[in-house]
């Protein structure tokens, strides 16, 4: 898998150009509490949704490192717009590894959108409809971001017999299928009232009895089936570093703005301005250290697992590494923006704040169970050599 150069600075100019649309819009998204339809379209048509799917289906074709930047530079901008973007992209680059032809074509109309839920929180009962094999699938699903601008929907099901039970597969564990619904089938449950990430649209959503046809469906979501580089990338890998990558951007914004203001702001009962106290000074080289920091070693794994990827297999140790500098990006970036919202004092507790919506925003972010504290447990086993179960490594 070759990357034109030229392709990454024209995507990277088109998300520059967007990320100025973004700023000013960003309101708008948290009034809206999901993005406007006519920027997703846009965003979609000009190919930020489909960033790491093969050129063959549809996509840029790009690698998980321009994937990173991308979302990170649109963070800079806003994080629910960047959040929207790289769940597009996984979204995308989950059904395109199902390898299929029904998906070749779902991903090569243009301006296609997909989003969703993997969790197997569905229940999907075999069915046959004017001569097609299908499951009947009911269902309720968390965290649906982006799924108020899809075209397709993902949820995650059990396949269950006519009495209701799930189902064993050929290696006598439940059988779990990805499925991808039409979003017209899609019912939408207003539930997203949350401190950050505010214009994500990340809602609750359902299905009751919705037909899928089979071929809409992917038997063990994740399983290898091409030996494409960006398929051998880790799947749990790619998720965490569109995490990551927003929670990067905004750390940077923070502390940009804070280093707009600094120079300029005399607090109350202050001669000097802001800039001037010695607290300012330790706490801004120590943000600055902590993203840093957190920002080499996370492109360090990126980078380490693709050349892994590129010559046909991508080792535990580098999956190991890919995982920890993840978790430990985001972690980097909440202390810092916790140590910019300190220093700001009470410019940042107003809602019109930058930085106030930016704390709340990589508070959110950091909540994903993609990057919590058991990575660092998973992590830890490996590196003590203790038998650890890698699965979704």
């Amino acid at each position: 898998m070759q990357t034109s150069i030229g392709k990454v600075d024209d995507l990277k100019m088109i998300a520059s150009r967007y990320a100025d649309e973004i700023r000013k819009r960003h309101l708008e998204f948290e009034q809206l509490r999901h993005l406007p339809q006519d920027l997703a379209d846009r965003m979609a048509r000009d190919g930020l949704y489909q960033v790491c799917t093969p050129a063959e289906y549809g996509g840029e074709e790009l690698s998980p490192r321009v994937y990173a930047e991308i979302v990170e530079q649109l963070a800079k901008a806003d994080a629910s717009a960047a959040w929207c973007v790289f769940i597009g992209i996984t979204s995308s680059f989950g059904l395109a590894s199902a390898q299929t032809e029904e998906f070749k074509q779902i991903l090569r109309k243009p301006g296609v959108i997909a989003a969703g839920a993997f969790a197997p929180n569905g229940r999907a009962r075999p069915v046959t409809r004017d001569g097609r094999d299908g499951y009947l699938v009911k269902g309720r699903w968390q965290w649906g971001s982006g799924t108020r601008n899809a075209h397709w929907i993902v949820g995650g099901a059990f396949v269950v017999d006519q009495a209701g039970a799930i189902q064993l597969d050929e290696r006598a564990k439940p059988e779990h299928l990805t499925i991808v619904f039409d979003a017209a089938d899609v019912e939408f449950i207003d539930t997203w009232n949350v401190m950050g990430l505010q214009g994500t649209g990340s809602t609750d959503y359902a299905v009751n009895d919705v037909f899928v046809p089979a071929v809409r469906t992917i038997k063990r979501f994740g399983k290898r089936r091409s030996s494409h580089p960006i398929f051998l990338f880790p799947n749990f890998g790619i998720l965490a570093i569109g995490i990551a990558s927003v929670t990067l951007g905004v750390a940077r914004a923070t502390i940009d703005d804070f280093l707009e203001f600094a120079g300029k702001k005399v607090p109350q009962g202050n001669t000097r301005v802001l800039a001037e106290k010695q607290s300012t000074q330790s706490g801004i080289a120590k943000a600055e250290a902590a993203l840093r920091a957190g920002r080499a070693f996370f492109y360090e794994a990126i980078d380490a697992a693709w050349s892994g990827a590129l010559r046909g297999e991508v080792s535990t140790e580098d999956r190991r590494d890919l995982r920890l500098a993840t978790s430990q990006a985001v972690q980097a970036a909440k202390l810092c923006v916790n140590i910019i919202y300190e220093l700001a004092g009470g410019t940042a507790v107003y809602r019109t704040s930058d930085i106030q919506r930016r704390l709340r925003d990589v508070q959110v972010a950091g909540q994903h169970m993609m990057v919590g504290p058991g990575t660092y447990e998973l992590v830890g086993r490996l590196l003590l050599d203790l038998p650890t179960d890698i699965e979704q490594l």
